[in-house]
């Protein structure tokens, strides 16, 4: 099964089915699945010729290491999803707007994390290849489609890439609770890349050493921090704000 990955959910299977078609190697799903949500699914499946297997939910929870899968698994050929950075940046026409996850655990903060990205215009999802979640099934899911239209680059030195997108001049923004800039008041510059750390720990400290400032989200409650994907999302939308305005 080298270079097979799977995908779980109706939200997830569909985007897939519409988006890349050619990628799915065969849909799963519970035999006992006979409603108007599945019955579209199959009609779109078999319009692309695409091979159905009937199975029950216990099996697809086996194959997939998650009982979230709503009856519905498809297998993808993931040999051919390469991003390359440089690749993205040549092609772009406007300041580039890139996510950088120094490290995200969690499968549900990365879907949520990808919902954002594709939300605000995020041209890349830049994330290391070790100590982070990666794309799961469940990622796949949570994120409800936007794991397959942007673009996700794992890599193997986060700080030397941060150091190769400086070289693109692209400006790096580092999240931070003690950062002297707030959100509210900071004036960003062209083709930016905000930086987010783990869900624990935050930036290791060579990522933030490559961060060029640090932000603060300012806060107004008794709460001292937010979730990283609601972080992203406030630090995107003033990113895309401003970008539309220049």
């Amino acid at each position: 099964m080298s270079g097979i990955r799977f995908i779980i959910g109706f939200h997830a299977v569909t985007s897939r089915l519409r988006q890349n078609p050619g990628s799915i190697k065969e849909i799963i799903i519970d035999a006992t699945r006979d409603d108007h949500r599945a019955r579209n699914l199959l009609q779109l499946a078999g319009n692309h010729k695409i091979r159905i297997t009937a199975s029950n939910s216990a099996k697809l929870a086996e194959i997939t290491g998650s009982h979230r899968h709503q009856g519905v698994v498809a297998s993808i050929d993931a040999t051919h999803q390469h991003f390359d950075l440089d690749d993205i940046l040549d092609s772009l026409t406007e300041p580039a707007r890139l996510l950088v996850l120094d490290g995200i655990q969690d499968p549900h903060n990365l879907g949520a994390c990808l919902r954002v990205a594709d939300a605000f215009g995020v041209h890349a999802v830049i994330a290391p290849k070790d100590r982070a979640v990666g794309l799961t099934p469940a990622v796949y899911k949570v994120s409800s489609g936007a794991a397959d239209t942007v673009p996700y680059i794992a890599v193997t030195n986060l700080a030397r890439t941060l150091q190769q997108l400086k070289d693109r001049n692209v400006w790096i923004y580092g999240t931070a609770e003690d950062a002297e800039h707030d959100l509210i008041h900071f004036q960003l510059k062209g083709a930016v890349a905000w930086v987010f750390g783990s869900e624990e720990k935050g930036m290791r400290r060579l990522t933030r050493e490559n961060c060029d400032q640090l932000v603060r989200i300012p806060m107004l409650g008794g709460v001292e921090s937010l979730n990283v994907a609601v972080s992203a999302g406030i630090c995107l939308f003033e990113t895309h704000r401003q970008q539309s305005l220049a």
